[in-house]
């Protein structure tokens, strides 16, 4: 599911075909519970009939037997087919969020992180949920059959009225739920724009804080917030109406169905024993018939849900080999850049590439736990950190290495980040690596020590730095601007424009 996939149908199809084995066995699990379900006002009448008005104590005790069976198998497939149905959504919610996660990592998102998590777990289980309801709702529709079935057994008259008469209340139910559909896409979107604020406010509060924002920024997400909670608010309210009208209209339909029985049994047209079976079946039907409304609920949501993540799938993968650029094999090369997006979109599409970007994200723990994340085997971790100056920042911290970070390293100074992010870059090991302006927050003195300790940890190996810093690019091997390459001496002494680039 890691492809593109163009409609919200194309999702759900996918998903479910995914677990198809698991949905199959689920539905014939629980179509034995419904079965077994229907059989029970039936043997109810059967004991009234022949053992009860008989008077015959075996006859009884054989029957409550059965009904004892019944009762037995009803539960074991219910458990059962419950327990396969549970994983079938849970497996294929892990498959979608992945395909989810793939695809925000490989394209070039225009979302903001709350959104795609949205994505990603809200609307991921919404749409997997049908995975689990649907075995529910083809049990249901085999229960409402064979209760038809029966009461055709008992009473012509009675069966023909729930033949006929359901397919009439299955449509009318799905025309309720239309407007349904609508509202839960719209309180979806809602939601995810809200957590797409939450999150970017979060991650810029020291910034608005140093701008004096904070109010512009509070009031944004009061704003987004409460649209939010009004579109969920809306929702709401259709799905109470929503299950109210379901209710009432199968109340209807029950009510009709034992007022024919009562009358048919007035006459004489059925046995006591009879009428007890119509009464039960038409009040087993009640399951079935709501089972059916939280179905199409469940649906409503999961095709708008499956919709959303459908326009994340459909975003375009970044595209390999779209940028010229020539790189030999162990070279230190620095590329200076005014568009630098294109570029390392492209190298950090390519497996044999690790790509530390310019904002990298730390982790909550410590700051060795932040390094050490990706070490590759056999590298010195304390010389890495002592060329990438996380040495100099453990003795500006209460505990040093030790010290705690907190989520996404919001707890240090921008170039206390960077520094650690560095070395983590550098211990992974990558055959390529590709740095984008990592030393932008350091002072002068501690840029040029990083540029030299870059160099000597990377000695042999491919390194690629998109950057205008001039302490970098002094170490760089060759240095790339304007489709012209040279040592950052020969770029001074010859070309005016890289003067300019890089001194200004």
């Amino acid at each position: 599911m890691s492809e593109a996939v163009p409609t919200g149908q194309a999702v759900l199809r996918r998903s479910m075909s995914a677990q198809r084995g698991r949905i199959l066995g689920s539905s014939a699990l629980l179509i034995g519970h419904q079965a077994g379900e229907a059989a029970v006002p039936m043997l109810i009448g059967v004991v009234i009939d022949k053992a009860v008005a008989s008077g015959q104590p075996r006859q009884l005790a054989f029957w409550l037997a059965v009904l004892a069976v019944d009762f037995l198998v009803l539960s074991l497939c219910y458990r059962f087919g419950t327990r396969v149905g549970t994983v079938a959504g849970v497996q294929a919610d892990r498959r979608l969020r992945l395909a989810v996660t793939t695809r925000a990592l490989a394209s070039p998102m225009d979302m903001l992180p709350g959104a795609i998590v949205s994505v990603a777990t809200a609307d991921a289980r919404r749409t997997t949920m049908v995975n689990f309801i649907l075995p529910h709702g083809i049990a249901a529709a085999v229960g409402a059959i064979v209760a038809g079935a029966a009461l055709l057994v008992v009473s012509i008259p009675l069966g023909l009225l729930i033949v006929l008469g359901t397919p009439l209340l299955l449509l009318l139910v799905r025309w309720m739920s239309t407007p349904l559909e609508r509202r839960s896409s719209a309180q979806q979107e809602r939601a995810a724009d809200a957590a797409g604020v939450a999150v970017d406010l979060v991650r810029g509060v020291r910034i608005l804080k140093g701008i004096g924002a904070e109010k512009a920024a509070l009031s944004r997400y009061r704003r987004i917030s409460r649209e939010s909670l009004g579109a969920t608010l809306h929702t709401t309210r259709a799905e109470a109406g929503y299950s109210a009208a379901v209710i009432v209209v199968n109340g209807v339909f029950l009510a009709v169905v034992a007022l024919v029985g009562g009358r048919l049994a007035a006459s004489g047209s059925i046995t006591v024993g009879q009428l007890v079976s119509a009464v039960g079946l038409a009040v087993f039907l009640l399951g079935p018939l709501n089972t059916f409304g939280e179905i199409v609920a469940a649906l409503a949501a999961g095709r708008a849900s499956a919709a959303r993540i459908a326009d994340t799938l459909a975003k375009p993968e970044i595209a390999v080999g779209t940028a010229d650029l020539t790189v030999t094999d162990g070279e230190f090369l620095c590329v200076v850049t005014d568009e630098p997006t294109p570029l390392l979109r492209s190298l950090a599409a390519r497996p044999d590439v690790l790509l530390s970007p310019h904002d990298a994200d730390l982790f909550a723990g410590t700051i060795v736990d932040n390094v050490t994340a990706a070490a590759a085997p056999g590298m010195d971790a304390a010389a890495v950190m002592t060329a990438a100056g996380v040495d100099q920042v453990a003795e500006a911290l209460p505990d040093g290495l030790q010290t705690a970070v907190t989520e996404r390293g919001r707890s240090l100074s921008g170039g206390q980040r960077q520094r650690v992010a560095l070395a983590r870059a550098l211990l992974a090991d990558p055959r390529v690596l590709v740095l984008h302006d990592p030393t932008t927050a350091v002072d002068a003195v501690t840029e040029a020590e990083i540029a030299r300790g870059i160099r000597t940890v990377r000695s042999g190996r491919t390194t690629v730095v998109v950057t205008s810093s001039p302490a970098l690019l002094a170490e760089a091997d060759r240095v790339l601007f304007a489709g012209t390459s040279g040592t950052h001496a020969q770029l001074l002494r010859d070309d005016a424009d890289y003067r300019a680039a890089v001194l200004a």
